[in-house]
Formats: structure tokens, C-alpha cells, sequence
């Protein structure tokens, strides 16, 4: 039987090939090949001429079109850098090396409620100059980190500034830096302007501070109940963050119209009021 089935397989085998070999070839396509010519002056399609079409506006820049962004917290962000040199300082216990922070890839500005926050009145008064004077404002420090406060002025008299809670501003105006009294005087305008405040006499009112041992400036600051406008002049409070030869503005956050309460430096805020990554 075995020998019988293994016959049959040859065969069927054989009938399989020949059929295979006897099987037509495949004739292929004829293929006509010609070449194109086109002259110079032919078009496949026409190209309009390109027109210049102005960049709209970002939402944030809708107040001021093409000009300047919105003041926001963004432009309070610490400006410490690792890149910068360290610092020897020589003090009563010898020479002190001070280091620089990372400023943003290493903490973020101060939290309240979970949430990253600078005074509104400061955001709000530096949009009210770029809008009342139609030029830009350059924010040369806002809020400083302890380690980059240190690093900047590690003297005492420093280390309690309200750079450290986002409650101070340092600035200057482009095409406005030999005018800083005219940016004071429109500071003064927008408490006389702002609805908010009618009526009432504490914040429309500005002093001039008198005691002036207690100041690093020549010109005497102007105050009122919310805040404390000090002028530096041309070779006054140079530091890394101001070291322009401009005049520059700061303005301190006196009281806090949220939690109407008095604002103070304290070691918690200014330590423990912020996120480190």
C-alpha cells in the first residue's frame, strides 16, 4: 500500500509540472515613452503677489496694539541666575562668598491661596503709566528670592525688603528715564482717577517722608495709606538688578486692600511663602 500511495504522489506530481510549464507566457504591456517640452513662458498655475498682512494682537496686548505686552506676574519673576559670579563681601567675621540663585527653574514667586501672587496694585499702576504714557515700561526687579536678595545687597539694612513678599517694584520708562518726577506726578493721578478710591482721603493724599536717616535716596518719597514711592537717582541704589545708569522708580506696598490689613516684611512670608522646585 505504501508503495502504491508513493506512486501516486510522483504522478500527480509530474501532471503538476507539466502543467505549469505548459501554461502561456505573460505577455507584457507596451510601453510608449515620450518627452515633454514646455517653453519659458508656459504656466502650470498663477502665483498671486504676496501682500504684507500685520500680525493681530494677542489677547494680552489688545490694550496696548503693536506697541508693548500687558504687565502681568510674569514680569516679577525672580532674576537670580547660577550663571552669575559668586560674591566675596568682606564683613566683621571675615570674607563672606555669597551664590546666586537659579531664579525660576529653581522656585516660583510668592503663593497665597495656592496660587502664584504679586499685589495687584502694583500689575495695575505699572499697566495705568504704559497706558497714560503711551511708552514702555521695563521692570528691572520685582521679586527676589532670600538668596538672591542677599546676593544683590547682603547688607542688614536689606534683608527685610519687600522685594522678598512681591510687595516692591523697581522700574524705569523707555524715553521717560531722565523724567521720573513726570511718572510720579501721573502715579499721584491714578488714585485721583480710579473711582475706587473716592472719597477717600488716606489713599488720594500723599506725604512726603520726613525722616530721611531712614532712607538710601536724596529726594524724600511720597506716601500715602497703600503706597511708598521712593525716586533713586542716576548713581543711587545700584545693584546687579539696577545696574543701568537711568533714574528709577520703586514702589513699595504699604497696606493690602484685599485682607485690609497693613503689609510687613516677617521671615515666614519672606522663606517659607513660596514653592522651590
Amino acid at each position: 500500500m505504501k508503495k502504491i500511495a508513493a506512486i501516486l504522489l510522483i504522478v500527480v506530481g509530474a501532471v503538476l509540472v507539466q502543467g505549469c510549464r505548459s501554461s502561456p507566457p505573460q505577455k507584457r504591456a507596451v510601453v510608449k515613452k515620450e518627452q515633454l517640452y514646455r517653453s519659458d513662458s508656459k504656466e502650470a498655475f498663477v502665483i498671486s503677489p504676496s501682500v504684507k498682512t500685520p500680525r493681530l494682537p494677542y489677547p494680552w496686548q489688545q490694550q496696548f496694539p503693536n506697541k508693548f505686552p500687558k504687565i502681568t506676574k510674569e514680569f516679577f519673576r525672580c532674576k537670580g541666575d547660577f550663571s552669575h559670579p559668586a560674591k566675596v563681601v568682606e564683613t566683621k567675621n571675615g570674607l563672606q562668598h555669597y551664590l546666586d540663585c537659579a531664579g525660576t527653574d529653581q522656585h516660583s514667586l510668592p503663593i497665597r491661596d495656592g496660587k502664584e501672587f504679586v499685589y495687584p496694585i502694583l500689575i495695575d499702576l505699572l499697566n495705568y503709566l504704559q497706558q497714560v504714557s503711551r511708552q514702555r515700561l521695563f521692570i528691572t526687579c520685582g521679586h527676589c528670592c532670600p538668596t538672591h536678595n542677599t546676593y544683590l545687597n547682603p547688607a542688614a539694612t536689606n534683608q527685610t525688603s519687600k522685594h522678598l513678599l512681591a510687595a516692591e517694584v523697581d522700574f524705569y520708562m523707555e524715553n521717560l528715564e531722565q523724567q521720573p518726577e513726570k511718572i510720579v506726578k501721573w502715579i499721584q493721578d491714578y488714585y485721583q482717577q480710579n473711582p475706587k478710591y473716592q472719597n477717600l482721603s488716606e489713599f488720594l493724599t500723599f506725604k512726603r517722608f520726613e525722616n530721611m536717616d531712614k532712607t538710601n535716596v536724596k529726594i524724600a518719597p511720597w506716601y500715602n495709606k497703600e503706597i511708598f514711592i521712593k525716586l533713586f537717582q542716576a548713581k543711587e541704589g545700584r545693584d546687579d538688578d539696577n545696574c543701568h545708569h537711568y533714574p528709577y522708580i520703586s514702589i513699595q506696598v504699604r497696606y493690602d486692600w484685599e485682607l485690609q490689613e497693613t503689609v510687613h516684611y516677617s521671615w515666614e512670608k519672606a522663606f517659607k511663602g513660596f514653592y522651590r522646585r
